[in-house]
């Protein structure tokens, strides 16, 4: 019986999708307008949790901009315009996907450009090794045998 309730939990865990920030008390009566307001905040940071959009963060600073996003499309404005108006207020950062444009190639190329060096650092390095031991000279190879020797004995 207990292994069935603890089974019967786990599933019930495990199927359970995660939870989402939007509050029922900011949601729009305008299924479409509500629709927008969900697609531009998954392409929307939070400022606070950094790697998270304002529709999945519990943050209040992406409580007011669920709010303020809500506001402007009920305002008449476009999804450009919204986000015109956060990038103009919080810059790039606020949008989970930057635009390209040279003050953000760093992010865009960075990876890629240090991948590049890495590889042509390890090609260097492996044209550097020697393909073959280097023989020993007569010298060198009388000294080795008179130490082999001696380890012999």
């Amino acid at each position: 019986m207990i292994r069935r309730v603890l089974l019967g939990l786990l599933l019930a865990l495990t199927l359970t999708g995660p939870a989402r920030a939007v509050d029922p008390s900011e949601r729009l009566a305008d299924p479409v307008l509500e629709a927008r307001a969900r697609t531009l905040g998954k392409s929307l940071r939070c400022l606070v949790c950094q790697n998270q959009s304002i529709d999945d963060s519990n943050a209040d600073l992406a409580h007011d901009l669920r709010v303020l996003v809500r506001e402007r499309l009920s305002a008449g404005d476009s999804d450009a315009q919204v986000l015109a108006f956060l990038q103009a207020r919080y810059g790039d950062y606020v949008l989970l996907k930057p635009p390209v444009d040279p003050a953000t190639w760093v992010l865009w190329f960075g990876p890629a450009a240090v991948l590049a060096i890495g590889v042509g650092v390890l090609v260097i390095r492996r044209r550097r090794l020697p393909a073959a031991p280097i023989p020993l000279s007569p010298e060198e190879r009388a000294r080795l045998d008179l130490l082999l020797a001696g380890a012999d004995e």
